[in-house]
């Protein structure tokens, strides 16, 4: 991985997810662009895995980069996005909590409270991506920072917390439908009496809305864009498939059959009106921000998983008891 690196580096494919109209240190492509590119690597797993790997443009540290690059000062710049940018550590982003529904962020119940120039954390977070590669150095935690505030969208804040702070325990690496990655994928953490500077502070107290919402939109796009990548290759396997002569259900090679032909039609116009969908969302961050963008995102975020599991669906079922 670390020649990889080297190489991607030497040809300018590093950092490509930061865009040009926010950063000064990605690769000077707009968020189209990107896009354009995470398709392209959606079509392959291997390339999903490792190319995004290889070119430092892999999550939770793009997302997190795009934290330090919009929100953070020179110093934390200096500490934490330098070494960020340059490959040579990895981060986690901790949101989500075992006891409560943190698709409502609102919710989240680890507190950070004062205690003179210090914060003091205390609470339990799961699902923190990033948190079992062995280089990873920060976590980026959103917690419960003004729990009076009359604006339940201002009690939250965002702070940068060294991943060897005393109080923090790695409970275990979580399993996704059963598939068990350790020591990698997402873990399950708890901070007891973590104490981390005022310093590390992103952006001002109460303000964790205002920095998810620009962290989420980006990576959502990439994602999206990945989905189709994948669709695309499924539609392609699908074909091939069903042009097989070795492949004569009723007489009939499967291509004859009004219900695959539907198929193949119906994949087609689907994973195109995805494709648009999804950069026009990148346009609008382009021309604007996530946050202007954020009815685009959301029509992309909703719309393209439900678009690629239905066309890969097809292509398994047109591959029979092969798939």
């Amino acid at each position: 991985m670390e020649n990889l690196k080297d190489k991607a580096k030497s040809l300018g494919l590093w950092n490509m997810f930061l865009a040009k109209d926010h950063s000064r240190d990605g690769a000077g492509l707009s968020a189209l662009e990107y896009g354009l590119i995470a398709e392209q690597l959606g079509r392959s797993r291997t390339a999903s895995e490792y190319f995004v790997k290889a070119c430092n443009c892999a999550a939770p540290d793009t997302g997190n980069m795009e934290v330090l690059a919009k929100y953070g000062n020179s110093a934390q710049k200096d500490r934490w996005l330098k070494p960020l940018l340059a490959g040579k550590i990895r981060s986690a982003f901790l949101m989500t909590e075992p006891d409560i529904a943190s698709s409502d962020a609102s919710n989240i119940q680890m507190t950070m409270n004062r205690s003179g120039n210090s914060w003091v954390l205390n609470g339990s977070k799961w699902w923190s991506s990033g948190a079992g590669n062995d280089s990873c150095q920060l976590y980026i935690v959103m917690a419960k920072s003004s729990a009076n505030s009359p604006d339940r969208h201002l009690r939250q804040s965002v702070v940068l917390v060294p991943a060897d702070s005393p109080g923090i325990k790695l409970h275990r690496m979580l399993s996704v439908y059963g598939y068990d990655d350790a020591p990698q994928g997402h873990g399950h953490i708890s901070f007891r009496d973590v104490r981390v500077p005022d310093d590390a502070l992103v952006l001002g107290e109460g303000r964790g809305f205002e920095i998810i919402q620009g962290r989420l939109g980006p990576g959502r796009i990439h994602h999206a864009m990945r989905c189709i990548g994948a669709a695309e290759r499924a539609l392609e396997l699908m074909i091939q498939r069903i042009n097989d002569k070795n492949k004569m259900p009723f007489g009939q090679p499967l291509s004859a059959h009004g219900v695959i032909v539907e198929w193949v039609a119906k994949s087609r116009v689907e994973i195109d009106a995805a494709r648009l969908l999804v950069l026009n969302a990148a346009s609008a961050i382009d021309l604007a921000d996530a946050k202007a963008a954020l009815l685009e995102i959301a029509e992309a975020k909703i719309w393209v998983p439900q678009m690629a599991l239905t066309v890969i669906d097809r292509a398994i079922q047109a591959h029979g008891a092969m798939a």
